[in-house]
């Protein structure tokens, strides 16, 4: 059904729209920050077990990781990874994945209605993250446990010894503490379907005590507290004041969570980008409304992290119910297609574009539960169509995010009027002598002819231009065949005399690299 809408109905005009872009590097919001690349890793489905670690591998190393996933890890460019969960974290015990393996305990997981092993805990995980290259983001559990166990699991993570907890984890392997400086205190606890769900006040008292003590063992941490679990809970808005009332003075950042499925109409699935701008400008009236009531000096800022294209009302993520608790089952495998691609990496270039209150980003998730990596158990590893945008942003977008002045024609959705069909960002390096242009086409429909003013670059040349697009737009990469739809050169791409022009196809994205000079 949905390849006969992709050829009978989204069939690009003749005629092209026009587009403008002023790009000038005056012209600033923030810098890149690393931390936007950011994953996250649950223990869901086969996202740790024959996803990140499958020891019976052909091609695991000695701890038992696969290398193919460590490699497309790198290749992919993740910053950061979030861990353990999600709605898992909610009814984790973190002293259950330390120790001797033998003697861990099985555990039931009722966030995913699975059984739990514990043969992966803090300490692998440390030690993949390390191989990866990845800063750990770790989340404790503030559903069924509270300020004590946090604190435990803070002094087994960071103090490198002389204490109950520091010298266990040395007895366990790991001499030096692993210095995470990102804690999430809980997860999506508005949420009625987590474990210890809580109200506003309730939550934030706790998580503003933890908050306390947390920073009694060490003042430096950045702490993200849970913001609502989505902009649709009717609670958002409330739920952020009454939180941050609370922590204030404690926390760095709040947490964002958002997800976007196509639901059949294709022009309404390209508007993502666009509600995602608006929920990012609400939460943040929302914080500084709380920053102004208080009359403080401190800025709180966003760590949107959970976010991505989930398929949620499809088979593949029904949660199984009944007396069978399968360890690691096949759970929220969404297979991507090329506008799925399209809008993640229009997610992407809307939290650059809002670098200066979007702090922090971790895309959910990394392997196999709706991921830009999948895996075989025994066999294969492959990238989804949506690991191509993040790969190339992550790995060419850098020194300063530029505010653009867009004109853009509208373009509507099945429930969303008149948002701009041209969505853009730009970075400019000044120690690389590079500019980079992120653009993509929002319209089911029509092509965009792009003219760009960018003489106040200076001089410059096109370094590489590259498009993601396919007159199928609903084609999905597989473990035979990932390969055939890539990102390509642009050959429309024209720089010249202070003005750059390109034919942006429907529902596209593109990159287009400058060298820049005076």
């Amino acid at each position: 059904r949905c390849k006969l809408i992709a050829e009978d109905t989204f069939v690009t005009q003749p005629q092209p729209a026009a587009a403008k872009i002023t790009i000038d590097p005056s012209f600033t919001v923030g810098p890149v920050r690393r931390r936007t690349f950011g994953a996250f890793v649950e223990h869901l489905g086969r996202c740790v077990y024959t996803g990140i670690f499958e020891p019976g591998h052909p091609g695991a190393d000695q701890d038992g990781f696969r290398k193919d996933v460590l490699e497309l890890t790198r290749e992919l460019g993740v910053t950061t990874v979030r861990y353990p969960g999600g709605n898992f974290v909610s009814g984790y015990r973190w002293e259950d994945g330390v120790g001797p393996v033998d003697q861990r305990p099985v555990r039931l997981d009722l966030a995913w209605h699975s059984t739990e092993p514990n043969t992966v805990g803090v300490d692998e995980f440390a030690k993949w993250s390390a191989k990866a290259g990845v800063e750990l983001m770790m989340a404790v559990n503030l559903g069924t446990r509270g300020i004590q166990e946090a604190l435990d699991l803070l002094e087994y993570c960071n103090i490198d010894g002389g204490t109950t907890r520091s010298e266990q984890r040395r007895a366990n392997g790991a001499a030096n503490g692993y210095g995470v400086t990102m804690w999430c205190l809980g997860n999506e606890m508005d949420g009625p379907w987590q474990i210890g769900h809580k109200n506003a006040l309730e939550y934030g008292r706790l998580a503003a005590d933890t908050a306390r003590g947390m920073r009694m063992i060490d003042p430096g941490l950045e702490l993200v507290a849970c913001g609502s679990s989505s902009p649709a809970m009717p609670t958002f808005g409330e739920w952020e004041r009454v939180v941050l009332t609370e922590t204030y003075d404690l926390v760095d950042l709040i947490s964002a969570h958002q997800y976007f499925e196509d639901t059949g109409d294709l022009q309404e699935h390209l508007a993502a980008g666009h509600k995602m701008e608006a929920f990012i400008h609400d939460l943040v009236s929302h914080i500084d409304h709380v920053r102004s009531a208080r009359k403080s000096s401190r800025q709180v800022n966003i760590s949107f992290d959970e976010w991505n294209v989930w398929h949620m009302s499809r088979e593949a993520s029904r949660v199984p119910t009944g007396k069978d608790w399968p360890v690691a089952p096949a759970l929220l495998e969404d297979s991507y297609t090329v506008a799925d691609a399209v809008v993640v990496g229009d997610l992407l270039l809307t939290l650059l574009r809002n670098t200066d209150r979007v702090h922090s980003a971790s895309l959910a998730q990394l392997v196999n539960v709706i991921a830009p990596i999948m895996t075989e158990p025994g066999g294969r590893a492959w990238k989804q169509t949506t690991f191509h945008p993040f790969a190339l942003t992550s790995r060419h977008a850098s020194g300063t995010v530029l505010q653009l002045a867009v004109e853009s024609p509208p373009v509507s959705g099945g429930t969303t009027a008149d948002f701009a069909a041209l969505s853009a960002v730009a970075t400019f390096d000044r120690e690389k002598g590079e500019a980079v242009l992120f653009a993509v086409n929002r319209s089911a429909r029509q092509a965009l002819t792009l003219d760009a003013a960018v003489g106040a670059l200076g001089t410059m040349r096109v370094l590489e231009a590259v498009t993601y697009a396919n007159k199928d737009p609903y084609w999905q990469a597989s473990a035979d065949d990932s390969t055939s739809v890539l990102p390509s050169g642009n050959a429309t791409v024209k720089a010249d005399d202070g003005r750059l022009t390109a034919e942006l196809p429907a529902v596209s994205w593109s990159m287009i690299r400058l060298a820049v000079g005076s």
